[in-house]
């Protein structure tokens, strides 16, 4: 079968990239999420769960622009694209470091100056469901057999 390069990505170099590139990035978004949900209900501008909240923001945050940098200098340049869903795969999961540093910089005070706690929160409740999109995005085109977008899988291009 025929796989994007998001998928390849995941499959090579067993456990690791499967490790680093999804298991540790989605655990961290989870955990996020799952924080949130709290924050946001019960609209906390402080306390134990606000901090692990804020924390995980920017651990995450920093994590995603790494992967971002790394892929973006050492993968994304020598890529020989197999069609639309390679591309918008790819693409959907560097885009997600846009959310997530946001994310980290609202948490550090450097976005988000001069607005109230129900803006900030506000604005980060939207960052987080930006990501969750564009991560799905990319989940779901990277999982597709090329192909079906239109990419010839003929001569010059490896099966797998």
């Amino acid at each position: 079968m025929n796989m994007t390069h998001y998928m390849e990505l995941l499959a090579v170099n067993q456990p690791w990239n499967l490790i680093i590139y999804m298991l540790i990035p989605v655990a961290l978004a989870e955990a996020l999420v799952a924080t949130e949900f709290f924050v946001v209900f019960h609209r906390l501008e402080s306390g134990v769960l606000r901090t692990i909240n804020k924390w995980i923001g920017i651990v995450l945050g920093f994590y995603f622009l790494g992967i971002f940098l790394q892929m973006s200098i050492g993968v994304v340049p020598g890529i020989q694209w197999r069609g639309a869903a390679d591309v918008i795969a790819v693409f959907s999961y560097l885009a997600g470091v846009i959310p997530l540093f946001s994310i980290a910089l609202l948490e550090m005070g450097v976005l988000g100056k001069g607005q109230s706690d129900s803006e900030r929160m506000k604005l980060h409740f939207i960052l987080l469901t930006v990501f969750l999109v564009v991560a799905h995005v990319a989940m779901v085109f990277g999982m597709l057999d090329p192909t079906l977008l239109g990419w010839n899988s003929g001569a010059g291009h490896m099966k797998h």
